[in-house]
């Protein structure tokens, strides 16, 4: 871990827990997520500013909150899985 990081943290009261090396389905929501994040916008763009990373991040924060079905929600969207 970076010291800045650690630092970071330190100064906020942030606890950081790792899950075990090598066992990503200790964390399979967050791992499914990176991996979408991954494909959908990393691999899917070329980015020039990091203003552009930010305005197409919450482009795709809103598609995937408010329009995209999800299969763990009965295919309802986040947003209406809330109300």
């Amino acid at each position: 871990m970076s010291h800045r990081l650690d630092a970071w943290c330190q100064d906020r009261g942030v606890t950081l827990a790792y899950i075990q090396h090598g066992e990503p389905p200790q964390n399979a929501y967050i791992e499914r997520l990176n991996g979408s994040v991954r494909r959908e916008l990393l691999d899917a763009y070329i980015f020039r500013t990091l203003d552009e990373v930010r305005r197409k991040a919450l482009d795709c924060q809103h598609d995937y909150n408010h329009h995209r079905p999800h299969k763990s929600l009965g295919y309802r969207t986040s947003v209406a899985a809330l109300s």
